[in-house]
C-alpha cells in the first residue's frame, strides 16, 4: 500500500534567530511525500535534489513510526518530490519534514492533530541537525498556511490567522546558505530591532517582513538590492526570506508577473506563488 503527504512552503515575516519568536506565512509552494512499506531495503529517494542528504527523512520515518507505538518495518521506499528550493530559505525542510509524517502517519492509518504533527517533525529537523532555532515557525506556516506567529524556544503556536490572497513573486540566487555558515553572533546583536518588527507583524505582516529582511540581510552580509528595488517600485512587503539568499516579495493579486519584469528579474531566476495554499 501506498500513502501519500503534502505539505506547502513558506516566507518569513520575521526571522526566529535573533531572539526566538519568528513569524511565517504559507505560500503555494508544494513538497509531495509518497511512501511504501515494502521493498529491498530503507530507500529515499529525494526526486528535486538527489545530492541532499536523507538523514532527516529516515529520522521523520523512525519517529513517526515510534509515536505511533510499532516497529519501523525492515523494507520501505520513500520519495519526496518539491518545487521548493533547497537550502535558499524557503523553508524546504520543515515541508519535508510536514509530508513525509503526513504520508507515513497515512499509512499507519493514525490521525494526528496538525500542530502535534508539526512539533515532532520540529524535532526530527533539530536531531538531523538542520535547523538552527527549532523552525516551528517555518513547519507552522508551511503546515497550516496563512500568517503564523510561534515561540521557537517553547514550540508554542502564539497566533493563527488567515491572510488575503496576494500573488508573491520570490527571487531564487543560484548559490546556497547552509545553516552551519550563519553569522550567529550578529544575528542575535539585532534582537532589539527586531523585536520591534515583531510589535507590527500580526498586523502589519508585510511592513514587518520588510523591516525584518533589511536588518537581517545587513547582519548576515547579504545585499537586499532587489527588496529595496521592489520597495521602491510598490511591493506591499519585501524581504530576505529564512536565512536566505532567497528574497521574497508580495503584491497585489494578479500582479506578480507584470511586477518581475519591471523589476529586471528573468524568468529562470522567480518562482510564481500566492499567500494561498489549501491544506
Amino acid at each position: 500500500m501506498t500513502s501519500e503527504g503534502r505539505s506547502h512552503g513558506a516566507i518569513t515575516v520575521i526571522n526566529a534567530m535573533p531572539c526566538g519568536i519568528g513569524s511565517t506565512i504559507g505560500v503555494g509552494l508544494t513538497t509531495t511525500a509518497v511512501f511504501t512499506p515494502e521493498g529491498d531495503g530503507r530507500e529515499v529517494i529525494i526526486g528535486n535534489d538527489s545530492s541532499e542528504d536523507t538523514t532527516m527523512a529516515r529520522i521523520c520515518i523512525r519517529r513517526a513510526y515510534e509515536h505511533a507505538g510499532i516497529p519501523e518495518p525492515e523494507c520501505w521506499n520513500l520519495r519526496t518530490d518539491s518545487d521548493i528550493p533547497v537550502s535558499r530559505g524557503l523553508k524546504s525542510s520543515s515541508t519535508a519534514c510536514n509530508a513525509i509524517l503526513r504520508a507515513v502517519f497515512a499509512d499507519i492509518g493514525l490521525e494526528m492533530d496538525p500542530v502535534d504533527l508539526i512539533r515532532i517533525g520540529v524535532g526530527c529537523a533539530r536531531e538531523a541537525k538542520v535547523t538552527v532555532t527549532g523552525s516551528f515557525d517555518d513547519a507552522c506556516g508551511a503546515g497550516l498556511g496563512g500568517l503564523v506567529i510561534t515561540d521557537n524556544k517553547k514550540d508554542e503556536l502564539l497566533h493563527h490567522s488567515d491572510i488575503e490572497d496576494h500573488d508573491v513573486i520570490i527571487y531564487v540566487p543560484k548559490y546556497k546558505i547552509r545553516k552551519t555558515g550563519l553569522p550567529l553572533e550578529a544575528l542575535h546583536a539585532v534582537a532589539p530591532e527586531i523585536r520591534k518588527a515583531l510589535d507590527i507583524a500580526e498586523d502589519r505582516p508585510f511592513e514587518a517582513m520588510t523591516i525584518n529582511g533589511r536588518v537581517i540581510s545587513a547582519a548576515s552580509g547579504v545585499d537586499n538590492g532587489v527588496a529595496e528595488r521592489a520597495m521602491d517600485m510598490g511591493a506591499l512587503g519585501a524581504g530576505m526570506s529564512g536565512s536566505g539568499p532567497a528574497v521574497a516579495i508580495v503584491v497585489p493579486k494578479g500582479d506578480g508577473a507584470g511586477f518581475a519584469r519591471d523589476l529586471g528579474l528573468e524568468e529562470g531566476e522567480i518562482i510564481l506563488t500566492s499567500t494561498r495554499c489549501g491544506q
